[in-house]
């Protein structure tokens, strides 16, 4: 059982630092939108590749642009906190009860 408890804890550790990762690729996302960033730089590329389909997801479902604000950054991160409070959390909870 010990090996079962460290594997689960591994993936909870794994995921909660996927999860942070991603938080920071919102939000260094929706800083760049503030400047006119360049669209043929690798690396707005590829920040738009890695957001623009969930922010597509949210803004689908949720009207998130106010008064010309988009909003949808802030879901994405408020919903990831919440994965990583809930799922991360109850990962080390049943290591742990193991």
């Amino acid at each position: 059982m010990m090996v079962l408890a460290t594997f689960i804890e591994a993936i909870a550790q794994i995921l909660h630092m996927v999860i942070s990762i991603y938080i920071w690729v919102v939000i260094i996302s929706a800083l760049i939108t503030w400047v006119r960033p360049d669209p043929y730089n690798p690396i707005v590329q590829i920040l738009r590749r890695l957001t623009e389909p969930v922010y597509e997801f949210v803004r689908r479902y949720i009207p998130t642009v106010i008064g010309g604000i988009d909003l949808s950054p802030i879901i994405i991160i408020l919903g990831l906190q919440f994965l990583d409070l809930f799922a991360v959390k109850l990962l080390f909870s049943l290591a742990n009860a193991l």
